[in-house]
């Protein structure tokens, strides 16, 4: 499983090669040993199947007994190694050791009695005749499997627990961490504890990246997902956001951007906790109940049980629900930003709903009183009358939160507001500096004002709490920008002032970009098309079952599809083209740094020929697989910049180490879009990973281009 939320802080790559802290290694730590008894689970219930259908009445022929016997030993085999994995566990976690060992205890000692009562390979020999097998004692059999089923369980659960202390115990260290970053009054103590932080961030995003995968429920893997975005664009932000502080220690604005920043990490650090013990806090809003079509939908499945029951509930009940449902719609009527045609047909369409809600009941109080056919089938018609009225009103509501959301983004394409509040910063126009912070505060409400409205219309859990996360980045995310656009409008020349308003605009676009895909996703779950249309070039249709894919035929994807993927295969292109030049620079050829740049430029070049249905890659396995070995490359990278900055002074280390850090979390969310399984999603999972790439190529551009100024001063240094 693929791990990290994003930013792995200063000194973040050096943590993934190695420098994890002792008891703790990635490779072969808890998650791939628990990940290992999962895996040794589902052959053992398969095999143990076998045994117990086992018919007594078959023939006893040797091939029979053959075929029993080595299934028998599977499981024995099986078994042992669950053994191994269950005491690696139990010996680095003392305090559960007790119970992991007496588990796997009964586990080996029921494999054994399975290998034995399967052990018939002799049966036919008159020699075995008072042998005690499975054909002899199946009850044996049975009593054993259960043994070993409920011990294999327990570790489970066992296990669980561990991984569940693992992360509390890596959320405290990181909080502990933030406490001395937010006391921190030196510059080079700042260095030295956020270096420490990154490294503690990585450990986290390991391990809460495996978390979100191993979720079944998809309402909870999406909430960690949402603690986990917003840890990874605050990371940076906190970075930035401190060394304004530093830097301008009396200027209230740079403080109060700081402490925003601390004080969301907190809360999405608390949020993970939550998820992960399944302790939900006190006077924490179901966000189903706030959703209007979650409401259409329960409404509309009451009012289909009067089909079966009559009296399932009274009117009053029925009626107040609905009352409950179309307050809701007063988010779309009440809103500034709907349009006038909108709001007249959502109100029309609500006062019918209402209308044949009063029919419905009419017929419905006749129906428990005359129980004729000809009450029955009007009342059916009434159900179908009101189902069909509400589904009309879902397309309005979803109609109008679309629009409202499509009309956002094309006016947001070019980010002017964003754009003349870093020119009004740099030239200190405080006037400047009100006339825009205003404008952004309007955009802002209008963003969260239609986030909301998506959210009403997103149509299932997962995506509600992905528009219930963008309403809150762009709610803080837009004061944040206020103050840091401040502190540069009073510090015109302050290049970390400027850099600061830079990150937060950064994450304010990218938000927007967000927004665009969530918009995508919520259209085609309306419209039914979700996971179904998606393929490109030579990427294999998907299959019901598991014929080799590479020998199907490759499917089409439509041109807007096809146009968007060439585009991004094209800026690829053009940015190894960048990478390329930038080698060129350097007379040693065989450095690190350039070695693993040269890699991932060829290896980039690849995909953009995959793009044009040219080069080694045929299928997306292959395009998978290869960018999996890409976001690697990228590790080692940074790995070697980070090594190459402990020769560097503190400000140009520092310099450095902003650049890995966004290296690092590219490379990290590469790998788990990679490894994330989106089934019949092939085309989308393709479009993920090449705008995660070009990402990546283009701060390997930047960081190629800032290695190589560094090492020439640092060479001139050295040789005065």
């Amino acid at each position: 499983m693929a791990a990290s939320f994003g930013s792995a802080g200063v000194g973040g790559a050096g943590a993934v090669q190695g420098s994890c802290p002792s008891g703790f290694a990635f490779d072969s730590g808890l998650e791939i040993k628990t990940r290992s008894v999962e895996q040794t689970l589902l052959p053992l219930v398969s095999q143990i199947t076998t045994l117990i259908n086992h018919k007594d009445n078959t023939k006893k022929s040797d091939k029979t007994l053959q075929a029993i016997q080595r299934v028998g030993q599977a499981v024995n085999l099986a078994v042992g190694r669950f053994v191994k994995v269950g005491e690696a566990i139990a010996n680095e976690n003392w305090d559960l050791k007790e119970e992991i060992n007496i588990a796997c205890i009964e586990a080996k000692q029921a494999g054994e009695t399975i290998a034995a009562l399967t052990d018939v390979g002799s049966m036919n020999h008159p020699e075995s005749d008072s042998q005690i097998t499975i054909f002899t004692d199946k009850s044996g059999v049975i009593k054993a499997a259960r043994l070993l089923l409920s011990s294999v369980t327990k570790v489970l659960l066992l296990a669980d627990r561990v991984v569940i202390k693992q992360i509390i115990r890596s959320r405290n260290k990181v909080l502990a961490t933030m406490e001395r970053l937010e006391k921190v009054n030196s510059f080079q103590e700042f260095v030295q504890i956020f270096s420490q932080f990154g490294n503690e961030m990585v450990e986290f995003a390991h391990l809460t990246g495996d978390r979100q995968n191993d979720l079944k429920d998809e309402k909870k893997k999406a909430k960690m997902a949402a603690a986990r975005a917003v840890l990874e664009k605050c990371t940076m932000m906190l970075l930035t956001a401190s060394k304004t502080c530093l830097r301008h220690p009396s200027c209230e604005s740079a403080h109060k951007n700081k402490e925003g920043v601390f004080d969301r990490m907190k809360v999405a650090l608390d949020k993970v906790i939550e998820i992960v013990t399944e302790c939900k806090p006190n006077g924490e809003a179901d966000i189903s109940s706030i959703s209007i079509f979650t409401g259409i939908k329960e409404f509309k499945m009451n009012i289909e049980t009067l089909r079966e029951n009559l009296y399932f509930q009274s009117k009053e009940t029925l009626s107040a629900t609905l009352e409950a449902l179309l307050e809701r719609t007063e988010d779309f009527t009440d809103c500034a930003y709907t349009s006038h045609e909108h709001r007249e047909r959502i109100l029309e369409l609500s006062t019918q709903a209402r209308l044949e809600l009063q029919q419905l009941i009419s017929v419905w109080l006749q129906a428990q009183s005359k129980k004729t056919k000809s009450i029955a089938e009007e009342l059916e018609l009434m159900i179908l009358k009101i189902s069909h009225s509400l589904n009309e009103l879902k397309k309005e509501l979803h109609s109008t939160a679309a629009q409202l959301a499509a009309d956002l983004l094309k006016y947001h394409a070019d980010h002017v507001v964003l754009n003349a509040l870093k020119l009004t910063g740099v030239e200190g126009n405080l006037e400047g500096l009100a006339e825009y912070a205003c404008k952004l505060s309007e955009q802002k409400e209008r963003l969260v004002e239609t986030c909301r409205l998506l959210r009403h219309v997103s149509g299932t859990e997962p995506l509600e709490i992905t528009c219930l996360h963008a309403e809150e980045t762009f709610q803080v995310t837009g004061q944040q920008i206020i103050a840091a656009a401040e502190t540069l409008t009073l510090h015109p020349s302050s290049k970390i002032a400027k850099e600061n308003l830079d990150v937060f605009c950064e994450a304010w676009e990218s938000q927007i970009s967000d927004l665009s895909t969530l918009l995508r996703e919520i259209n085609d779950v309306f419209e039914g098309r979700r996971g179904e249309k998606y393929g490109y070039l030579s990427l294999p249709k998907p299959m019901k079952n598991n014929t080799n894919l590479k020998s199907v035929k490759p499917d089409k994807p439509d041109s807007e599809e096809q146009a968007r993927i060439a585009k991004l295969g094209l800026k690829v292109g053009l940015l190894t083209s960048d990478a390329n030049c930038e080698i060129e620079k350097w007379e040693d050829q065989e450095n690190e740094i350039v070695r693993y740049g040269r890699n991932m430029s060829r290896m980039a070049y690849s995909l953009y020929l995959f793009t044009r249905g040219e080069g080694p890659l045929k299928t997306s396995q292959d395009l998978i697989h290869h960018l999996e070995v890409f976001a690697e490359e990228g590790l080692k990278l940074a790995s070697s910049a980070q090594v190459f900055s402990k020769q560097l002074k503190d400000d140009d280390k520092l310099m450095l180490l902003v650049e890995i850090n966004k290296l690092v979390p590219l490379c990290h969310q590469l790998q788990t879009i990679a490894k994330t399984s989106l089934q019949n999603q092939v085309f989308l999972k393709v479009d993920k990973c090449i705008t995660k790439t070009r990402s990546m190529m283009a701060i390997l551009v930047q960081l190629l281009s800032l290695c190589y100024k560094l090492l020439k001063k640092l060479q001139m240094e050295n040789s005065r």
